[in-house]
């Protein structure tokens, strides 16, 4: 394996082509970030890999692994526009957005056949891709331990028939996912700790990065993978691993979450009333599907639970945005009087 990239090969587009000047274009490298630290980046570029200072005025919390970037071989001096951005909520009480990984083209949705499985978190991981125009894709690992994996994979695709379904050994995936793992493609994991991540990615990319062992009793395993890397892949393209998901909150995710509940979607707007909360309104249309069996009502649970959690994300994150310029703002305003009573 060579320490060169082409940039074809790192999953360059004419869409990212035509966001360079021609002075940047002669004077300027193209690069993707492989790795975001406190105060450098890892990047990738034609003629190997770079370690970089961020832009200035940027925090590199404000770069994800899988952008693209122009660089003058120390610093990276701009990024560019993005095809697609994986983002949550960070975890805690903050009211911060956290970037996961960029320029993603399919989001591998790992769980595994045993207690692990839950189908409200992989609806939740469903809208994230949505709403990032991400095609998911469900792999179900640890599929030579149950008697009937087979069951496993018809559990999956009842959540829904659109997403494709694999199920696998993680030590030995072989040509599973391979209509995925082509050259110029970059493909994420996302997925709980304990969950065979770090092991899927060993055997996709060829690596040896430390696993884990889960517990027998619930099925969750510990953090073996603690930051976000892009690895070339054994047979073409790029991955992006990710460490394991406690939580995932959403934000920002509104047509994901209409797209992945797009049956409820749909009934609701036959509703009688715009504003019907889907309870005890008469005519109302999704309540009609549940009686007659067509609908979960867990299903109409997780939907409403989802929505109100997204609004309510984002409309947090959006005031503390609106608090950040403010206070810029004001600081600015305070260093000009400044300036000015020391020039007086």
């Amino acid at each position: 394996m060579t320490d060169t990239f082409p940039l074809a090969d790192l999953g360059w587009a004419s869409d990212f082509l035509r966001q360079l000047t021609l002075d940047e274009l002669a004077t300027l490298t193209p690069c993707r970030i492989s790795a975001v630290h406190r105060s450098r980046i890892e990047a990738l570029c034609p003629t190997g890999p770079l370690s970089l200072l961020p832009p200035a005025g940027l925090s590199t919390a404000e770069i994800a692994v899988g952008d693209w970037g122009l660089c003058d071989g120390t610093r990276l001096l701009r990024l560019l526009a993005r095809r697609s951005t994986l983002a949550r909520r960070a975890a805690g009480t903050g009211a911060d957005r956290q970037l996961i990984a960029a320029n993603v083209d399919t989001l591998f949705i790992v769980t595994s056949c045993n207690a692990d499985f839950n189908p409200a978190r992989i609806e939740r991981y469903l809208a994230l891709a949505r709403a990032a125009e991400v095609a998911p894709v469900l792999v179900l690992t640890k599929a030579d331990i149950p008697p009937d994996p087979a069951a496993w994979q018809d559990r999956a695709a009842v959540i829904d028939r659109r997403v494709p379904v694999v199920a696998l050994d993680a030590r030995a995936p072989g040509d599973r996912l391979a209509d995925w793992c082509r050259p110029g493609q970059t493909v994420a994991l996302l997925g709980s700790s304990g969950v065979g991540k770090t092991t899927l990615a060993n055997a996709l990319t060829g690596a040896d990065q430390a696993t884990a062992a889960i517990r027998e009793d619930d099925a969750k395993g510990r953090h073996t993978t603690t930051g976000r890397h892009l690895h070339r892949l054994a047979r073409g393209g790029w991955l992006i691993d990710t460490p394991g998901m406690r939580e995932l909150r959403l934000s920002d995710a509104g047509a994901g979450i209409a797209a992945t509940f797009d049956d409820l979607d749909t009934l609701a707007g036959a509703c009688r009333f715009a504003d019907c909360r889907h309870q005890t309104e008469p005519g109302c249309a999704v309540q009609a599907a549940i009686a007659a069996g067509t609908v979960d009502p867990a299903r109409l649970a997780r939907w409403q639970k989802l929505r109100r959690e997204d609004r309510i994300n984002s409309e947090t994150l959006a005031e503390a945005h609106a608090r950040d310029r403010a206070f810029g703002k004001m600081t600015r305003a305070a260093l000009r009087d400044k300036s000015r009573l020391r020039g007086a």
